[in-house]
């Protein structure tokens, strides 16, 4: 690890003080190093879905934080925000500008991810089906930020037919939504919820 005083990514080179620059009202975009690439092209839609996927963790937060129970998820899903954002840096840079401090995600983050899941996996009851997304809102909110999640690595995956991208990156969304499986239930039990199982019969054919 570097020394306390050295910090390992370098801070944001922003001035967001005009939000607006009219640049884009063609339909391009700017990546970190000042190309400008059309605004659906897959590296743009890639990690356009992955800032989609952190608003609606900001959501799922924001009910955690309504109660007491959840703090230790919230305090894992803000850190996660933080990693989003590291990953949307790398995926908006191309290989030949990547700097050595350039914010990324790392094998240190999903391996944090990793333990996080093993953690809350051991206080949930083991599963004999699949898990019908609610029980509670925070719940709900989780699993429209896995499906999301999936969105953006299957994105990331056809990118990374055309283009190189940073190694770790498909690696920690996979991870992620993962987490975001696993951190639903551990919001239900934590909040005594009971979970619906996916029963085929349930349907109207089967009823």
């Amino acid at each position: 690890m570097p020394p306390s005083n050295e910090k390992t990514f370098r801070e944001p080179w922003l001035a967001l003080n005009r939000i607006y620059t009219k640049r884009g009202d063609g339909g391009e975009t700017s990546l970190v190093g000042g190309q400008r690439v059309p605004k659906d092209a897959a590296r743009i839609d890639a990690f356009g879905t992955v800032d989609e996927l952190n608003a609606f963790l900001g959501l799922a937060l924001v009910s955690c934080e309504e109660d007491a129970r959840l703090q230790p998820l919230a305090a894992i899903l803000l850190r996660i925000q933080h990693e989003l954002f590291n990953l949307g840096s790398i995926l908006a840079t191309e290989p030949a500008d990547v700097g050595p401090k350039q914010p990324r995600v790392t094998e240190r983050d999903i391996a944090q991810l990793e333990k996080e899941i093993d953690q809350m996996n051991a206080e949930l009851p083991a599963l004999r089906s699949f898990v019908l997304p609610g029980g509670t809102r925070i719940c709900a909110e989780l699993h429209v930020a896995r499906t999301v999640c999936r969105r953006a690595e299957r994105l990331l995956v056809g990118h990374a037919r055309q283009e190189q991208v940073c190694a770790e990156a498909i690696p920690y969304l996979n991870r992620l939504s993962d987490a975001l499986f696993v951190f639903s239930r551990w919001a239900n039990h934590a909040l005594g919820a009971k979970e619906v199982l996916w029963d085929p019969n349930q349907s109207a054919s089967g009823l």
